[in-house]
């Protein structure tokens, strides 16, 4: 990328901040959020968040930011996608999904999660969690269907991250936990691969974030799965939640 292409990124991405702040999505983070560090660090828990953001400001704002997305014409992956995969979930989520990108079927319903690997996140939310699906918010980090499911492309990611990175300030979760490789890497910035980076607790602006495997991966490799329930115990117990033996 050239040194014109980096500052025409930036300043694009100062506009759209501009402009989040214009709709009522306020950035710096306001009065609730200056507790939390503006580091992605992949350390430690650190700071514990300033929690869910008040339900009917959290949806207001998811709103905002959904009406500022648009048609999205952002990257490349516009040409190729039927619908806009937004995500989907409760504003007031204590938890929250970040997978990687959707996939045909997602791309088909505009939903989040609803294939194969969609079916076994509802079983470890619903089944493991003990939690139900419609109380937590499930949402990847690029909302287009890259061609033939590959991997997404850093443009890609850079388009779509001033949306995410809103979204997950409207809700303020109580932890995220990052489905996959790619989800993992952009929340902790690291590019430590997901065998070793799995269950290792870090942060993202103050909020606990688990790296673990993403459902499509345990479909292809079942034995994961124990792996993944330990992550999820460690979820549990940042939740204040009971640990099912």
């Amino acid at each position: 990328m050239s040194g014109d292409d980096v500052r025409e990124d930036l300043a694009e991405q100062a506009r759209f901040l501009a402009r989040l702040t214009d709709i009522g999505v306020p950035w710096p983070p306001g009065d609730g959020d200056e507790g939390a560090s503006p580091s992605h660090a992949s350390g430690g828990a650190g700071e514990a968040s300033s929690g869910p953001a008040a339900p009917g400001d959290a949806e207001a704002r998811l709103r905002a930011i959904r009406e500022e997305l648009g048609d999205c014409q952002r990257c490349g992956l516009a040409a190729g996608r039927k619908m806009i995969v937004f995500g989907q979930g409760s504003p007031r989520a204590e938890l929250m999904f970040v997978g990687e990108a959707p996939g045909a079927d997602e791309d088909e319903q505009g939903l989040a999660f609803v294939g194969r690997a969609g079916k076994l996140l509802t079983d470890i939310i619903e089944k493991g969690l003990r939690m139900r699906r419609e109380d937590v918010w499930i949402g990847n980090v690029i909302k287009c269907r890259p061609p033939r499911n590959r991997n997404p492309e850093p443009d890609e990611i850079r388009a779509c991250q001033p949306f995410l990175e809103a979204q997950i300030r409207a809700i303020r979760p109580k932890v995220i936990v990052a489905l996959g490789k790619f989800s993992a890497h952009w929340l902790l910035k690291t590019a430590v691969p997901i065998t070793r980076l799995r269950g290792q607790l870090g942060e993202w602006e103050g909020i606990p974030a688990m790296p673990t495997y993403h459902p499509a991966y345990l479909l292809r490799n079942p034995r994961a799965k124990k792996d993944l329930w330990e992550d999820m115990k460690v979820v549990l117990e940042l939740l204040g939640r009971p640990v099912p033996d």
